[in-house]
């Protein structure tokens, strides 16, 4: 048997006219008139067959029934209130809740996090790392970084750059196995340094390079993660391919080069993912703004290329 549920516009007139003794205050606080509260309350009192509020000259009051009515559903209306407050607590108040993969966190975004606090010092920053794609409604994070090609369903999406990649290694191992700078060919037949991640992106530099052949008889070292690949590299055990973007650090100190600067743009992409029926944050805005104006010189280099 369904249950008898009065309109809920009525209801939440009679809610409130019941809690603040008064219509006035009651159209006040509904942002509507007081000839519609009231003809609200009309509209509940016919559905009951009851009357709820005695008609005075100076107001209104509860009748009797109107009395033990609100009594049992103001209390409903509070409880209401306390659960979408508690539901949405974690998504309005509280830290920023990042989720991203470990080598861009640590190589792309925590190095320019503090540019972040100076301009938004009241907004905490949480980052958590993770490779499979995020579900909002398992996941308690605020918004995520992920790569692929953007087409995920239930989520909003902002491009953050493409991916590029490249060959890299230390100055010693080009020093040492390719002295003639100007042919760096002879790097492909030492050790490459695969990610266990990104163990395609070799064979597609190659085959975009038309260099496989150079390549076809080389070792290959695997390594758990991107970043142990890269450090790997710096330190001078063979050639990895490198993401361009996250390795800036690394080119401007040195302890990495591209020899042969030959990048390779792919169709794939860093986005920012956000929840799609979910109401937009102030502390998500700014992060998202701020993101995509930190993004937007890279995405016109990579758009002229």
């Amino acid at each position: 048997m369904s249950r008898r549920i009065p309109p809920l516009n009525p209801l939440r007139v009679f809610e409130v006219a019941a809690r603040t003794q008064n219509l006035t205050l009651a159209a006040e606080e509904l942002h509507v008139t007081q000839s519609a509260a009231s003809r609200q309350i009309v509209v509940l009192e016919n559905y009951l067959g009851i009357q709820l509020f005695r008609r005075e000259r100076h107001g209104v009051s509860l009748t009797r029934a109107g009395a033990r009515y609100a009594a049992q559903v103001l209390p409903a209306f509070e409880m209401i209130a306390e659960a979408t407050k508690a539901l949405t607590k974690g998504t309005s108040q509280g830290p920023l809740r990042v989720r991203t993969y470990t080598t861009f966190a640590a190589k792309w975004l925590i190095p320019r996090l503090g540019e972040f606090r100076a301009l938004h010092p009241s907004i905490e920053v949480r980052i958590s790392n993770d490779v499979p794609d995020v579900d909002f409604d398992r996941d308690p994070v605020d918004v995520a970084i992920q790569f692929g090609n953007g087409q995920w369903k239930g989520v909003q999406t902002d491009l953050m750059f493409h991916d590029e990649i490249e060959p890299v290694c230390s100055p010693r191992f080009l020093a040492l196995h390719a002295p003639e700078a100007k042919y760096p060919h002879s790097l492909l037949r030492q050790r490459l340094l695969v990610s266990r991640y990104r163990r395609n992106d070799w064979d597609e530099w190659l085959r975009a390079s038309e260099l496989a052949e150079e390549a076809a008889q080389a070792e290959r070292m695997d390594f758990g993660s991107t970043l142990l690949c890269w450090q790997a590299a710096a330190d001078g055990l063979g050639t990895a391919i490198g993401q361009t973007e996250l390795l800036s650090g690394e080119f401007a100190s040195g302890h990495l080069l591209r020899p042969f600067s030959k990048p390779l743009l792919s169709s794939r992409a860093y986005y920012l993912v956000r929840p799609q029926a979910q109401r937009e944050t102030h502390k998500v805005g700014v992060f998202r703004d701020w993101l995509l104006s930190v993004c937007e010189p890279v995405q016109t280099r990579q758009q002229t290329q």
